[in-house]
């Protein structure tokens, strides 16, 4: 088991004009599970790939367990890698595919077939071992793929997308049986998705890039309650958070007939004249008067729950709002419905620069005028 530095690491491909990844600074402790996330292009499996030596640093290191890695090849490295698209040999059984890193290292048949029967039983493979990949489901292979990985016992799992291509269901039961693995064989993993909902779930901590710059790194719970800035507002959660610019008068904004007050700790943070509102679809609740008037557009039913998509009219701008009801509203398309924001569970961010404000507010209730 070992930890991994990435002490400003940047990576740029010949004619680009700026990096893929740009000064990456991140620490991994020993036996944790790291989630990177981020929208396509964002860098994300490129700093998975430096750190498993598929792509050279060009500025700065890379350590796992202390040592500095940089140039080492990657079959030096000890660490072991799971991908999307399996990569099994097709004329190979579950077994020999399991155990084929392990043959070329030389490791004595006994020990290789041991190791091959402990990983199947904790994958629930057992029974598979004698079939080819083609016999297989796609959640079964992604299993195989895994155990390929386990019997090696790396220093560090990376994993790039592996649940892309299995079906919604499927990849719901497979997040949860690599998340519970990986944390009772303590390894170091390092885990790529652009699924936010993977990343909320699966990670003992969440690293969000954008355009190749690490944007923030924290807990699930603490990127979805105090994110840093409007892009990790609006990148983490499902559905994303409702932002609205707002003009502030005085050291007050107005959401509709909801007024809100900047703390002079805010109001020393902005630094042009708007603040970008920002409030999650459960925070946004139907009521008979105040908040915005807004025209439905849409109604999602998902049983227990049910969003409601509708657009109204906020400081002279149109703008597409979301929220949470229960299951089985009575609301309907083209209804006119007041949505009224719980001002304590609301973000500011300074819209010219995107970053947050101090969270002064949330012990603020909010004002009808």
């Amino acid at each position: 088991m070992a930890s991994v530095t990435f002490d400003s690491a940047s990576r740029v491909y010949p004619g680009a004009l700026v990096p893929s990844v740009d000064s990456f600074d991140l620490e991994i402790a020993d036996g944790e599970f790291l989630v990177l996330v981020g929208p396509s292009g964002c860098g994300k499996s490129t700093t998975l790939r430096m750190l498993a030596g598929l792509e050279p640093v060009d500025a700065g290191k890379i350590l796992i367990g202390g040592k500095d890695v940089t140039d080492t090849a990657p079959k030096d490295r000890d660490i072991a890698m799971v991908f999307q698209n399996y990569a099994l040999y097709p004329h190979m059984t579950v077994a020999e595919n399991m155990g084929f890193a392990l043959k070329i290292a030389g490791v004595p048949k006994a020990e290789r077939e041991k190791r091959v029967e402990e990983a199947a039983e904790l994958l629930d493979l057992t029974k598979f071992l004698k079939r080819k990949p083609k016999a297989l489901s796609g959640g079964q292979r992604q299993r195989v793929a895994m155990g390929r990985a386990i019997v090696r016992s790396p220093k560090v799992f990376l994993m790039d997308e592996p649940l892309s291509n299995l079906d919604a269901k499927l990849r719901v039961q497979t997040r949860s049986q690599i998340a519970s693995l990986t944390r009772r064989l303590g390894v170091t993993t390092v885990y790529v998705t652009h699924d936010q909902v993977e990343a909320m779930t699966m990670g003992d901590r969440v690293a969000v890039l954008s355009e190749g710059k690490l944007q923030q790194v924290d807990t699930p719970r603490a990127l979805y309650d105090t994110p840093k800035n409007v892009f990790v507002a609006g990148f983490m959660g499902s559905p994303a958070m409702n932002l609205v610019e707002l003009p502030v008068e005085n050291g007050v904004l107005h959401f509709g007939d909801t007024a809100i007050t900047l703390s002079p700790e805010q109001t020393s943070g902005l630094t042009g004249e708007k603040v970008t509102f920002g409030i999650r679809p459960e925070d946004l609740h139907l009521d008979s008067a105040g908040g915005v008037s807004a025209t439905t557009d849409l109604v999602e039913e998902l049983g227990a729950d049910a969003y409601i998509h509708a657009h109204a009219e906020i400081a002279g701008q149109s703008v597409a709002l979301e929220a949470r009801t229960g299951g089985r509203s009575l609301v309907k398309p083209t209804d006119v419905v007041q949505l009224v924001p719980d001002v304590s569970q609301a973000h500011l961010f300074d819209t010219a620069s995107g970053d947050r404000l101090a969270d002064t507010h949330r012990a603020a209730p909010a004002v009808a005028v």
